[in-house]
């Protein structure tokens, strides 16, 4: 599974693949190499942050949560898995702050 990929779409579409057999290592290249072809790309950000916490690198996670929030402002499972992260890191007042927004979006 190292064929280049004309799109960003397909990279994604692959790193969901691979992600569902549990290659997050593959998962995470497929959806940088998607974010590389269209830095806007939210859906890419956020799977490659829930597949960065399933490797436990929550401040990647974060990282890219923050920027599906910054480019879709009202993505509660966003909100909402940053708050795990940042739980996960000891950041308990982050985590609440989160976790909050995300219930007040209507996750």
């Amino acid at each position: 599974m190292t064929d280049k990929l004309d799109s960003a779409t397909a990279y994604n579409d692959r790193g969901m693949e691979r992600a569902e057999i549990e290659d997050f290592a593959g998962a995470i290249a497929d959806y940088t190499a998607a974010i590389a072809l269209d830095p806007d790309y939210a859906e890419a950000y956020y799977n490659r942050a829930y597949d960065r916490s399933e490797i436990e690198d929550y401040v990647g996670a974060i990282d890219d949560y923050n920027k599906v929030i910054e480019l879709v402002p009202d993505a509660a499972p966003a909100y909402f898995n940053r708050g795990l992260a940042k739980a996960k890191l000891g950041d308990a007042e982050g985590a609440n702050t989160d976790c909050e927004y995300a219930k007040g979006l209507g996750l």
